[in-house]
C-alpha cells in the first residue's frame, strides 16, 4: 500500500470520526432540549455554561427551573444514554468477531436476558453484597452475562466451529430459557413488579447522576481493553486455524473476549435493562463506513452506538408524547427489519 493511499484512509478516518463528535454533540444537545417540556437552546446553554462553571471552577449561580431540567435530570440522561449505546455496540463489535459472525450482539445471543436476569434475582430476592465496591444488582447482571455468553459458546460449537444457525438458534433457546427465569421471579413478588418491569423493558426514565458514576468505570474499563484486543481481534477474522498458524493463543484471547463482552453488556443492562439491537445494527454499519480494522472500528462503533441511542430516547419521549415508550420498544422496531435483513442476506449464502 503506497504512502498517498495510507495517508488518505487516516484522513478519511480523522473525518469520519470529526463528523460523528460533531454529530454526537448535535444529538445530545436535542436530547436536552426535548422532554415533557421542550427548553430553548439559550436556556439548555446558561445552563449548561453554569453547570460546568461551577463543577469545574467552583462558580456559583442562582438556580431556577432550567437549571433544575437540565442539569438534574436531561444532562445525566442524555450521558448515561450515550454511556449504554456505547458499551452495547462495543460488545456487539467483539461478539461479531469473537463469534466470526455479523449477526452476533449481546441481545439475539441471550447475554443482556442473562444479564437481566442476574439483577431482576438481585431485586426480587434481596441479595446483600458488595464486589469492589458494587452492589449486587450490577455483579449478579456480569455473572449472568458472562454465564449465557459461556453456554451459548459452547452448546453453539460444532467441531470447534460456530455456525450461524446454530449460533442464532442456540442465542434463542438459552435467551428464551432465562426470559422464562425471570418471569417466574417477577410473578412471585408482585410487590416489586413494578420495580422489575424497567429491566424488561429497557428505559433511561429512571437514571441519574448514580447510574452514570456506575456504569462509567465498567465503560472505560472495556474499551481500554477492547483497545489493547484490537490487533487480536483483527486476527480472529482470518479463523482460529489461521489465527493459531501466527502465533495467537486463540482459546486465551476467547475467554478474555467473552469476559469483555459480557462487561460491557452486563454494565448496560445494569443501569437501563434490556435494550435490544443497538449490538447489532451500529457494529455493521460502521464495519461499512471504515472497514474491519478494529482499531478504527471499534471508537467508531462506540459513537455510534451513543447517537443511535440518544437519538431512540428521543424518539421514545417524542412518539406518544406526553407518555414515554420503552426504549428498548423502539430500538426492537429498528433492530428487527435489520435483523432479518441480514438473515436472509446470510441464507443465500448458506447457513
Amino acid at each position: 500500500m503506497s504512502d498517498a493511499t495510507l495517508r488518505s484512509r487516516r484522513l478519511y478516518y480523522v473525518i469520519t470520526l470529526a463528523v460523528l463528535v460533531g454529530a454526537l454533540a448535535v444529538v445530545a444537545i436535542l436530547g436536552i432540549m426535548i422532554g415533557p417540556s421542550v427548553q430553548p437552546l439559550a436556556g439548555v446553554l446558561r445552563a449548561l455554561k453554569d453547570g460546568i462553571g461551577a463543577s469545574v471552577l467552583g462558580h456559583e449561580f442562582s438556580r431556577d427551573a432550567i437549571h433544575t431540567i437540565v442539569l438534574d435530570i436531561r444532562v445525566p440522561r442524555v450521558i448515561l444514554g450515550c454511556l449504554v449505546g456505547a458499551s452495547l455496540a462495543l460488545a456487539g463489535a467483539v461478539m461479531q468477531a469473537l463469534f466470526q459472525n455479523p449477526m452476533a450482539d449481546p441481545y439475539i445471543v441471550g447475554v443482556s436476558g442473562g444479564a437481566a436476569l442476574g439483577a431482576v434475582s438481585a431485586i426480587m430476592l434481596g441479595i446483600q453484597l458488595s464486589v469492589l465496591g458494587f452492589t449486587a444488582v450490577p455483579v449478579l447482571a456480569f455473572a449472568g452475562a458472562l454465564a449465557v455468553t459461556v453456554l451459548v459458546y459452547v452448546l453453539a460449537q460444532r467441531a470447534g466451529k460456530i455456525h450461524t444457525a446454530t449460533l442464532l438458534l442456540t442465542g434463542i433457546a438459552v435467551g428464551s430459557m432465562v426470559g422464562a427465569v425471570t418471569s417466574f421471579l417477577m410473578l412471585s413478588r408482585d410487590d416489586l413488579q413494578s420495580e422489575v418491569i424497567f429491566w424488561m423493558l429497557g428505559s433511561l426514565s429512571w437514571c441519574n447522576w448514580e447510574h452514570v458514576y456506575a456504569l462509567l468505570p465498567a465503560l472505560i474499563l472495556g474499551f481500554g481493553v477492547a483497545v489493547v484486543m484490537a490487533r487480536p481481534l483483527n486476527v480472529l477474522l482470518l479463523g482460529d486455524e489461521a489465527a493459531t498458524n501466527v502465533g495467537l493463543d486463540v482459546h486465551r484471547t476467547k475467554r478474555w473476549l467473552l469476559a469483555l463482552s459480557s462487561l460491557l453488556a452486563a454494565g448496560a443492562v445494569a443501569v437501563s435493562g434490556i435494550i435490544g439491537f443497538v449490538g447489532l445494527i451500529v457494529p455493521h454499519i460502521c464495519r461499512l463506513i471504515v472497514g474491519p480494522d478494529h482499531r478504527i472500528l471499534l471508537p467508531i462503533s462506540a459513537l455510534g452506538g451513543a447517537i443511535l441511542l440518544v437519538l431512540a430516547d428521543i424518539a421514545a419521549r417524542m412518539v406518544i408524547a406526553p407518555t414515554e415508550l420503552p426504549i428498548g420498544v423502539v430500538t426492537s422496531i429498528l433492530g428487527c427489519p435489520f435483523f432479518l435483513y441480514l438473515l436472509h442476506r446470510q441464507g443465500t449464502k448458506g447457513l
